[in-house]
């Protein structure tokens, strides 16, 4: 089967160097690209997995655990469109809960891996990964400050101007 390369990169951020944040800003705009009608929720759910262990790693817990609830409805609404992503579905929901039953025990963060079940998806996978320099299922680097507080220390100046721009054309219309 053929993923979007967006999807190939998700993986990569996610097991690669676990950056969160950029698994978030790939998927998103992969998601934009779509035509509304066929947007899934399972990108949505997945995009929201990420934004949620990166507020966990920076001990938001709070924060974490409202996406990661959101995670789990979204991502179980229909499992064989999680399984079309080439994962093991509920494999993955088991993950989540397990996740936000961690959280919720006041239990550090740690890094997880998605059930990849595709064969074919994970070799692609990997093999991006190792060309891009990162080693496949590391965990998290606790002590890589860029990395934890990127979405804190950003330049928003293009979202903001991205969403003053959408706002003017919606009440254009």
């Amino acid at each position: 089967m053929t993923y979007p390369q967006a999807y190939l990169q998700y993986l990569v951020y996610f097991h690669g160097n676990r950056d969160y944040f950029e698994c978030h800003e790939v998927l998103e705009e992969y998601w934009k690209e779509v035509d509304p009608a066929n947007r899934s929720s399972h990108w949505v759910g997945l995009i929201q997995l990420a934004v949620g262990l990166y507020h966990y790693r920076r001990n938001n817990v709070q924060g974490a655990g409202r996406m990661l609830s959101k995670a789990l409805r979204n991502l179980s609404a229909k499992n064989e469109e999680l399984e079309k992503l080439g994962l093991e579905s509920t494999a993955l929901l088991h993950i989540i809960e397990k996740t936000l039953h961690d959280i919720n025990g006041g239990l550090p963060y740690k890094s997880i891996d998605l059930p990849i079940k595709d064969t074919d998806l994970l070799k692609e996978a990997e093999e991006l990964c190792r060309k891009e320099g990162f080693t496949w299922c590391m965990p998290s680097d606790l002590s890589n400050k860029e990395l934890i507080h990127r979405h804190s220390m950003r330049d928003r100046t293009p979202v903001i101007t991205d969403r003053l721009n959408a706002l003017k054309k919606k009440r254009l219309t």
